[in-house]
């Protein structure tokens, strides 16, 4: 059993041409067309779920009637995935016969899962990172070096990029790829030797890697502004305050287009990505303290991002992110267990007119009317598995993120924390925030209270269970912060991602 790219994918030109003036509406018919037909086909040729479907009692010909997509049951992986041999979730029972990339989860929220990958998967994020190369770093014009940053071996960025930058490449492009996955030295030392004999620059890699690299280069003689640079994250959410950080190291002529952030998993690959439109209006929300307009959260600054609802048919479902696509495993209305949800482009301009935003006024005067995209966005946040619980309330790192994303601390720190809650003596809860000093930064009292007060503020603005609880007990409440060496192995190990998050079960 094969499901193909839809028509006409293989054209980019004229892909890109739809995108521009294809009505979204006719977007998301065609996604919920494709998503009903998987449904069909997986009843009929996928072993598991065609037991998971007598389980649960459903007929396989639900779908005949316009609404009743939303009947099917949600699948995840305790119900489905973990519930069925391997063999049992692939077409026609087969896994050993098929040829397959095979990716796992990194375990932050549980046992690893393996996810094997088919070419189509590739196919869907080279066509993704194609349109977004075009439209943002016009490689079509541009001898470009794209430099894998992201991590190599068992897990998905690394090889993923490398794979879908080789099929753009073969097709004429004068792009050309290095892969160093997470050694920083090897990505600074590719920038110094090769950086000049390109016209630009891309470098894929976590956010908090890339801030490391932007630091190290520096200190290691590179000057970012001497080189055209842009930026493909991956991953975790991040900031506006970032994003200023990193436009101010390399100067970009708009900072709309020269970075964006994808929204992937290892079970279904990249499913969504930042475009110029997205990046706009997030930065217009947070500027402007609004971004209440668009999302359930008036602090939280959400990965907000357009899909391309004929390659990922999502769902939102009481803030909760469902997708049906074709993948290794093929899933339909798969639980992503992500906090987001997805609205219309049409539904967006309507909210920010009437919110007193020309929208089309703003796309002109930011340059970006040829990168505007007829298609839904997906906004999520950052999962509740990766906050703390301290007072029976949740701290979430991007709320720590944000409060050490000033200018002073960023010449003291890098930026990378780890929150532990622990318990004292008397067994009162303790929320530690453990960061990472720059390189040859000594720790010192006055650095350590100046990030205790800046942190104390921060959750006094955000958090009104914060504000509340410090009202009622006093600075006991006040975050203890302790400081590391940078590249400490305790909690900065290099080369892999980090912790935002220790759960600590005692």
């Amino acid at each position: 059993m094969k499901i193909f790219l839809p028509r006409g994918y293989k054209n980019l030109e004229l892909l890109e041409s739809k995108l521009r003036t294809k009505k979204e509406k006719v977007w998301i018919s065609s996604g919920r067309r494709r998503a009903v037909r998987q449904f069909h086909l997986m009843a009929e040729f996928v072993p598991a779920y065609k037991k998971f479907l007598k389980l649960k009692k459903i007929d396989s010909n639900l779908t005949s009637s316009k609404n009743s997509f939303k009947d099917i049951p949600l699948i995840d992986k305790d119900n489905y995935l973990r519930q069925f041999s391997r063999d049992e979730l692939c077409w026609n029972g087969e896994f050993a016969q098929h040829q397959w990339v095979i990716s796992t989860t990194s375990g932050s929220s549980g046992v690893p899962y393996y996810f094997p990958r088919t070419d189509l998967q590739d196919k869907y994020l080279t066509v993704s990172t194609e349109l977004y190369l075009r439209s943002n770093f016009n490689i079509q014009n541009n001898t470009t070096l794209y430099i894998d940053a992201f991590p190599m071996g068992a897990w998905i960025g690394g090889v993923f990029t490398y794979e879908s930058i080789k099929q753009i490449a073969e097709k004429n492009y004068r792009i050309s790829i290095i892969t160093p996955g997470i050694h920083k030295m090897e990505v600074i030392s590719a920038i110094k030797q090769l950086g000049h004999d390109f016209d630009q620059i891309i470098i894929g890699a976590y956010a908090p890697f890339l801030k490391d690299i932007l630091d190290d280069g520096e200190r290691d003689g590179i000057k970012w502004t001497d080189y055209k640079i842009g930026f493909v994250f991956s991953a975790e959410a991040f900031t506006e305050k970032f994003r200023d950080f990193v436009y101010d190291k390399v100067l970009p002529k708009n900072i709309n287009t020269f970075s964006l952030n994808h929204y992937g998993t290892v079970d279904m690959g990249t499913m969504a990505h930042e475009t110029p439109l997205s990046i706009l209006i997030r930065r217009l929300l947070v500027r402007d303290n609004k971004l209440n307009l668009l999302f359930p959260e008036s602090s939280r600054q959400p990965t907000f991002a357009q899909y391309n609802p004929e390659m990922f048919y999502f769902e939102s479902l009481d803030n909760n992110l469902v997708c049906t696509s074709f993948s290794g495993l093929p899933l339909v209305r798969y639980d992503l267990k992500d906090y987001g949800g997805v609205i219309t482009k049409s539904a967006v301009f309507k909210i920010l007119r009437k919110n007193g935003y020309d929208i089309e006024k703003l796309i002109k005067q930011n340059h970006i009317q040829d990168t505007v995209w007829e298609l839904p966005f997906v906004y999520v946040y950052e999962r509740n598995d990766f906050s703390v619980s301290y007072y029976a309330f949740l701290i979430y790192p991007d709320m720590i993120r944000r409060a050490l994303q000033t200018d002073n601390l960023y010449n003291n720190i890098t930026g990378k924390f780890t929150m532990v809650v622990d318990y004292d003596a008397s067994g009162r809860q303790q929320l530690n925030i453990h960061c990472e000093l720059k390189y040859s930064i000594a720790s010192s009292a006055k650095l350590k209270n100046d990030i205790i007060s800046l942190l104390h503020n921060a959750l006094l603005d955000e958090s009104s269970e914060y504000r509340e609880t410090f009202n009622m007990v006093g600075t006991v409440v006040k975050p203890i912060v302790q400081l590391w060496p940078y590249e400490d192995l305790k909690y900065f190990k290099p080369g892999t991602k980090q912790k935002w998050v220790i759960k600590n079960d005692k």
